[in-house]
C-alpha cells in the first residue's frame, strides 16, 4: 500500500518507509539519497556497503543485523530536509543551484560512484521487469482461449513485416549507366591532354581561357556525377503501418507530429495562401489528438492573426466535410479548382448536396479574407487595435513582446459534428533593437522551443506558408520509415520532393527543378540521404537537438576501479591516443550528447546528468524545455497546467534566450547562412544520421513557384548566396567534419558540389563570351583538328549523349525537363550565380551585408498570368549582353566569309555552332524578355547595347589575342600595290 507524503525510492520507485522511530527511512545522513530499507538490505548482501549517490559508507551511519536494516541514532535533524527535497524535478526553477551541488560530489566521487550506481539500478530494474513480464504472460496464457492466441499469433506475425522496402534500379539500367560514366571520364582525360599539348599560338590567350574553363566544368561535373552512383527507389506499406500501431478498440500508438508553417509578410505571401495550408494540416488523416500546427507570424502582422482566427472557425466546417468523404487535396482553393470529374468513386448520396454547401461556405469565407486584405492595406496612424480595443502588440514589428494564442484543440472549439480538432497555434516570438533575430531559421527554432514546452511531438514537419498537403496520408509515408524499428533508428528526417502548381507546360524557368527532385536525390538517398531543401520535411525532433543517433559509439571511458585483468602497455596507449583524438574533435561534430546513455535513467538521475552535460548552457534557461528535450518519446508531464505551459511557452521565445546557448550553432536550425536548410541537414550527418527520401505517386506536398523571369532569378540568387556564405563559413564541407569521419565521401562531393556551383558562374561567362571574340576576330579556341582529335572530340559529345539518355532511362524524367534544366543553368549563371559570388564577396571581405526580397506569391486567378510579368532587375543585363554580343558575332562572321570567298566557310561553321550553342541556351531568357503583354524595358536594352558596344570598341583598340603585323610587311604590302 502507497504511504502518502513519503519519498519514492530511487531505485525500486516504492516508499522509502519509516524507521523504528516513525521518522522517514534515511539509508545515508551524508547525502540523504532516498532509498528503501528493503533495496539497501539487498545490496548489503551484495557486497556493496557504500551509498550509491556519494560512496559514503553506511557503517559509519547505520547498524545492521542479520534481521534486516535498522537506523541507528536520531534521523529527526535530517528528516526535515529530506522532504524539502523529495520533489526534485526538472521544472524548478532552482534545478542550477541543485545542479552545482550535485557537480562538487561527483567530482570528488569520480566517474566510477556513477557507473556503479547506474548499474546496480538498472540489474534491479531489468531483473524486476523480466519476473513481472514472465508472470504476466503466464496468467495470460492461462486466462486467454486457445482460438483468441492463434489469433493474435497471426496478428502479430502480419504487424512484424516490414513498413518499407527498397527498390533497386535493375541492374541493366544502373550497370550500363556507371560503365558509361568511366567511359566518359577516360575521354575526358584524352580530351584534356590533347587540349593541352595542342595550344592556339596565334590566339594563345583565347586557348588559356577555354582551357581554364573547361578543366572547371569538368570538376563540376564530377562533383554532380558521382553522388548519383547508386540511385534507389523506396515503397511505403501504410496498411502495415496501421495494422502494427492501429489497433481496434485500442488507443492508436502512431507517434504524434508538430506542424511547422512560417510566414513573415502577409501582403507579399497572401494570407489565403497560408489559410490553405493550414487548413490542409488540419484535416490530413491522421489521429486528431497526434496533431498540432503552429504557424510563426515573423512579422507579427494582425492581418495573419485575424486570417488564423477566420480560419479555425472554417475549419469546424471544413475538416470532417474532407475525412467524411475522403475528398484529396484538402486544401479547399486547390480542391474546388481542379478540373477533374469530382464525382468519381463518390457513392454517397449526400455527397452532392454537402460539397455544393461547402463550396458556398468557403467562397463566403474568401469574401471574408479579401476584406481582411483590404482593410490592412492601409495602417491608421495610431496603429491596429483588437476586437476589444487594446492596442495589437505588434504594431511595431521590429519591436514588440511574444505572442501565442491557442485557436483549437484542447481549450479550443470541437467541429460542428463535435469531434475534437487538432490544435492550432499562432506564435510570434518577441522582437527588440539591438538583437539578432536570423530570419528564418531563427523562427523555426522559437516554434521548436514553444511546441517543446506545449505538445512536444517526437517528429516536426515543417513546410512554407505556399505548400500545402497534397496527400492527405503524407505523414503516414514518413512514419513508415520513422516509426519502424529498424530503419527509423538512425534517421534525422524524411524528404519529401517539391512539386509545384501554376507552371506552364513548358515549364520555361525550369521551376519544377524535375532533374534535382527525381534524380540527384535518389541517388543521394544511395548513399546518406538527401539534403534538406527546406520545406516538406520530417525531423526527428532529438536530431534537431543534437543528439547523436542511437547507434553512435559511446567513447571509452577509463575506470578507477580495479579489475582482474591487467590490458598490456601496447593496447592502454592505443586507447589513450584514439580517445585523445575523439576529445578532440572540433566544432562538436560527433554529437552533443548520446541519448543512448541517458534513455534508462530515472528522474533524478537525469536531473544529475543534466548538472554533468551543462543542458542548461546548451538549451538554455528553461528547466521545463531542458526535461522536453530528454523525453525521446515526447509527450507533456501529467504535472503541468496550461497557464504555467504557456508562460513557459512566452519565456522560452524571448529575444535574449538564445543567448549564450548553443541554438543556431550546434542545435536546431544552423545560423550563418540564408539557406539555412542546407546548414542544418548537412550539421546532423555529420553526427552520423541518415536521411530518406520519399516519394509516393501521389505527391505529398504542393506548392507555388515563381514563374516570371524576375522573380526566378531573385529566387535563384538568394539560393546561390546562401552557398556563397557557407562557402566561407566554417562549416564549408571542404574542411568540416572530417574528425568525426561519420559523413560518406559521395555525400561530401554532393554538399560541395551545393556550395562551388556559384563560382561555375565566372568561367560560365567567359565562355559565353568566347564565340562572339571568335567570330569578331576570326581566330579560334582549337586549332585545325587531326584525324585523332576528330576521334576525341566525337567520342566526347557521344559520352554526352549516352550519359544522359542512359540517366533519362532509370530516372525515368523526360527529354525536355532535361533541356531546361540546361538551359536555365545558363541562364542562371551568367545571371543570378554571377551576383551572388560579388555579392557574397563583398559581404565577407567588406562586411556589407545584402538583403533578399521574399518572392512573390501570386493568389492571381488567370491562367499562367504570372508568366509574362516583367519587373525590372540588373540581373537581367549580363545575359542580355551575351545575346547582343554573340549575335553581332554570327553577323560579322558570315560578312566576312561572304567577303573572303569559299575558303572561309569551312572553319566559319565551328565557331557558329559554338555561338548558336550560347544562344540557344539563353532563348528562354530572351523569350522572357520580349513577354507577351509588355515590351523589353527601354533601360535594359540601353544598357545592354551600350556594354556589348563599348567591349567591342574597347576589344578593336586592345586587341589582345590578335597576332601583331609589324609595319614593315605593312610598308612592303603598300608598295606592291599596282596603281
Amino acid at each position: 500500500m502507497m504511504q502518502s507524503g513519503l519519498p519514492q525510492c530511487n531505485t525500486c520507485g516504492e516508499p522509502v518507509g519509516l524507521d523504528s522511530n516513525g521518522n522517514v527511512f534515511v539509508a545515508c545522513l551524508e547525502c540523504n539519497y532516498p532509498v528503501c530499507k528493503a533495496c539497501v538490505d539487498y545490496e548489503i548482501k551484495e557486497g556493496k556497503k557504500a551509498c550509491f549517490r556519494c560512496a559514503a559508507p553506511y557503517e559509519d551511519n547505520v547498524t545492521y543485523d542479520e534481521g534486516g536494516v535498522e537506523a541507528s541514532g536520531s534521523h529527526k535533524n535530517k528528516t526535515t530536509h529530506l522532504t524539502n527535497e523529495q520533489d526534485l524535478g526538472l521544472h524548478a526553477r532552482n534545478m542550477s543551484t541543485i545542479s552545482t551541488a550535485d557537480s562538487e560530489l561527483n567530482s570528488e566521487s569520480g566517474s566510477s560512484i556513477w557507473k556503479h550506481r547506474v548499474e546496480s539500478w538498472r540489474e534491479r530494474k531489468d531483473k524486476k521487469k523480466k519476473n513481472v513480464k514472465e508472470s504476466k504472460v503466464s496468467k495470460e496464457v492461462e486466462q486467454v482461449p486457445l482460438e483468441q492466441q492463434m489469433e493474435e499469433h497471426q496478428f502479430s506475425e502480419a504487424a512484424a513485416q516490414p513498413l518499407s522496402r527498397i527498390i533497386p534500379i535493375p541492374r541493366t539500367k544502373i550497370t550500363s549507366y556507371r560503365i558509361m560514366i568511366i567511359v566518359r571520364l577516360i575521354i575526358l582525360a584524352l580530351f584534356f591532354h590533347y587540349r593541352l599539348t595542342n595550344p592556339v599560338d596565334s590566339a594563345f590567350g583565347l586557348w588559356l581561357t577555354s582551357v581554364i574553363c573547361e578543366i572547371w566544368f569538368a570538376f563540376s561535373w564530377i562533383l554532380d556525377q558521382f553522388p548519383k552512383w547508386q540511385p534507389i527507389n523506396r515503397e511505403t506499406f501504410i496498411d502495415q503501418l496501421s495494422l502494427r500501431y492501429e489497433r481496434e478498440g485500442e488507443p492508436s500508438q502512431l507517434a504524434a507530429v508538430d506542424f511547422f508553417v512560417s510566414t513573415v509578410d502577409p501582403l507579399k505571401e497572401p494570407p489565403l495562401i497560408t489559410a490553405n495550408t493550414v487548413l490542409s494540416i488540419l484535416a490530413v488523416d491522421y489521429p486528431v489528438d497526434k496533431v498540432s500546427c503552429y504557424v510563426s507570424d515573423d512579422g507579427a502582422a494582425m492581418l495573419t492573426f485575424e486570417s488564423l482566427a477566420e480560419t479555425s472557425e472554417f475549419a469546424r466546417k471544413w475538416v470532417p466535410f474532407c475525412k467524411k468523404y475522403e475528398i484529396e487535396p484538402r486544401a479547399p482553393e486547390f480542391y474546388f479548382s481542379q478540373k477533374i470529374d469530382y464525382l468519381r468513386d463518390k457513392v454517397q448520396p449526400s455527397f452532392v448536396k454537402e460539397r455544393r454547401a461547402m463550396k458556398r461556405d468557403y467562397e463566403e469565407y474568401k469574401v471574408k479574407m479579401n476584406a481582411l486584405v483590404a482593410k490592412a492595406q492601409k495602417t491608421p496612424d495610431e496603429g491596429w487595435t483588437m476586437a476589444d480595443g487594446t492596442p495589437w502588440p505588434g504594431n511595431n514589428s521590429r519591436d514588440h513582446p511574444g505572442m501565442i494564442q491557442v485557436f483549437l484543440g484542447n481549450t479550443g472549439s470541437p467541429d460542428i459534428e463535435g469531434n475534437e480538432l487538432p490544435r492550432l497555434v499562432y506564435v510570434s516570438r518577441e522582437k527588440r533593437p539591438g538583437f539578432q533575430h536570423h530570419k528564418k531559421a531563427g523562427a523555426e527554432n522559437a516554434l521548436i522551443r514553444v511546441s517543446a514546452v506545449l505538445t512536444n511531438a517526437p517528429y516536426i514537419l515543417n513546410l512554407d506558408c505556399d505548400h500545402y498537403v497534397n496527400n492527405s496520408k503524407a505523414v503516414r509515408e514518413a512514419m513508415c520509415f520513422l516509426m519502424d524499428p529498424v530503419v527509423g533508428q538512425d534517421v534525422c528526417y524524411v524528404q519529401f520532393p517539391q512539386r509545384f502548381d501554376g507552371i506552364d507546360k513548358s515549364d520555361r524557368y525550369a521551376n519544377r527543378n524535375v532533374v534535382f527532385f527525381d534524380v540527384n536525390m535518389k541517388g543521394l538517398d544511395g548513399i546518406q540521404g538527401p539534403v534538406y531543401v527546406g520545406t516538406g520535411c520530417v525531423f526527428n525532433r532529438q536530431a534537431l537537438y543534437g543528439y547523436g543517433p542511437p547507434s553512435l559509439p559511446s567513447l571509452s571511458k577509463s575506470s578507477s576501479s580495479s579489475c582482474c585483468c591487467c590490458p598490456s602497455k601496447k593496447k592502454e596507449e592505443k586507447d589513450v591516443s584514439e580517445l585523445n583524438r575523439d576529445s578532440k574533435r572540433e566544432d562538436l561534430e560527433s554529437a552533443i550528447f548520446n541519448l543512448k546513455e541517458l534513455n534508462n535513467y530515472d528522474e533524478y538521475d537525469r536531473s544529475m546528468l543534466i548538472s554533468q552535460t551543462s543542458f542548461e548552457k546548451t538549451f538554455g534557461l528553461s528547466t521545463v524545455f531542458i526535461e522536453s528535450t530528454l523525453m525521446e518519446n515526447g509527450g507533456v508531464p501529467d504535472s503541468a497546467n496550461s497557464p504555467t505551459l504557456i508562460k513557459e511557452a512566452i519565456h522560452v521565445i524571448s529575444c535574449g534566450y538564445e543567448e549564450k546557448t548553443a541554438w543556431g550553432k550546434e542545435i536546431g536550425w544552423i545560423y550563418g547562412s540564408i539557406t539555412e536548410d542546407i546548414l542544418t541537414g548537412f550539421k546532423m550527418q555529420c553526427r552520423g544520421w541518415r536521411s530518406i527520401y520519399c516519394m509516393p505517386l501521389r505527391p505529398c506536398f504542393k506548392g507555388s513557384a515563381p514563374i516570371n523571369l524576375s522573380d526566378r532569378l531573385h529566387q535563384v540568387l538568394r539560393w546561390a548566396l546562401g552557398s556563397v556564405e557557407i562557402f566561407f563559413s566554417r562549416h564549408c564541407p571542404l574542411w568540416y567534419g572530417f574528425g568525426a569521419g561519420r559523413l560518406k565521401l559521395l555525400q561530401r562531393l554532393a554538399y560541395i558540389n551545393t556550395i562551388v556551383y556559384p563560382f561555375t558562374s565566372l568561367p560560365l561567362v567567359a565562355y559565353c563570351t568566347l564565340p562572339a571574340i571568335c567570330l569578331l576576330t576570326g581566330k579560334f579556341i582549337i586549332p585545325t583538328l587531326s584525324n585523332l582529335a576528330s576521334v576525341l572530340f566525337l567520342g566526347l559529345f557521344t559520352s554526352i549523349i549516352l550519359v544522359s539518355v542512359l540517366e533519362l532511362r532509370w530516372s525515368g524524367v523526360g527529354i525536355e525537363d532535361l533541356w531546361r534544366n540546361e538551359q536555365f543553368w545558363v541562364i542562371g549563371g551568367v545571371s543570378a550565380h554571377l551576383f551572388a559570388v560579388f555579392q557574397g564577396l563583398l559581404k565577407m571581405l567588406a562586411g556589407l551585408d545584402t538583403n533578399f526580397t521574399v518572392t512573390s506569391k501570386s493568389a492571381d486567378d488567370t491562367e499562367f498570368g504570372e508568366l509574362y510579368v516583367f519587373k525590372w532587375t540588373t540581373l537581367l543585363i549580363p545575359p542580355t549582353t551575351l545575346i547582343i554580343l554573340n549575335i553581332v558575332g554570327v553577323v560579322a562572321g558570315f560578312s566576312d566569309a561572304l567577303n573572303n570567298g569559299y575558303d572561309s566557310w569551312g572553319p566559319l561553321f565551328g565557331k557558329v555552332f559554338f555561338s548558336f550553342w550560347v544562344i540557344l541556351h539563353l532563348y528562354p531568357f530572351l523569350k522572357g524578355l520580349m513577354g507577351k503583354q509588355n515590351r523589353t524595358p527601354t533601360i535594359v536594352v540601353l544598357w545592354s547595347v551600350l556594354l556589348a558596344s563599348v567591349f567591342s570598341l574597347v576589344w578593336v583598340k586592345i586587341d589582345p589575342f590578335v597576332s601583331k603585323v609589324d609595319s614593315k610587311s605593312i610598308a612592303q604590302s603598300c608598295i606592291s600595290i599596282d596603281c
